[in-house]
């Protein structure tokens, strides 16, 4: 009578633990790069919405003569202000959207840069910072 032990097939816990450790090398190394391309796609977002919003706001002030000012804000492109002219709304979604971040829109007219101001203060919304946090405006 000869024993014999029969070994099962399988993954021992040492082979287990160091597929675990590549694994998280792997998400520390490409995690980051992930992360900033979606920063910089939320920046890209709301570049081009301001530039939409901008050409809405160019709509409104061919047809009424003027752009809205600060207290009517971005809201006169979707709702009649009372302003001789408007034929809105003149936004496709009829909403003014929020920034890709969840914030409103900044506004103010007459601008200090033009006729109007019109950006949002990135991922933070607070003015100035690097990189999401950076203000994105209509004026540069």
């Amino acid at each position: 009578m000869s024993l014999q032990i029969k070994r099962k097939s399988g993954f021992s816990l040492i082979e287990l633990l160091v597929v675990l450790v590549i694994l998280g090398l792997l998400a520390a190394v490409v995690a980051p790069n992930v992360m900033n391309k979606i920063g910089g796609a939320k920046s890209k977002t709301a570049r081009l919405q301001i530039e939409s919003l901008g050409a809405a706001l160019d709509d409104f002030a061919l047809e009424t003569g003027r752009y809205p000012n600060t207290e009517e804000g971005l809201k006169a492109l979707v709702e009649d202000p009372g302003i001789p002219g408007w034929n809105g709304p003149y936004l496709k979604k009829k909403t003014v959207p929020m920034d890709p971040w969840g914030n409103t829109y900044h506004y103010k007219a007459p601008g200090d840069h033009g006729p109007y101001d019109l950006y949002s203060y990135g991922a933070d919304n607070a003015p100035g910072g690097e990189k999401e946090n950076a203000d994105i405006n209509s004026w540069e």
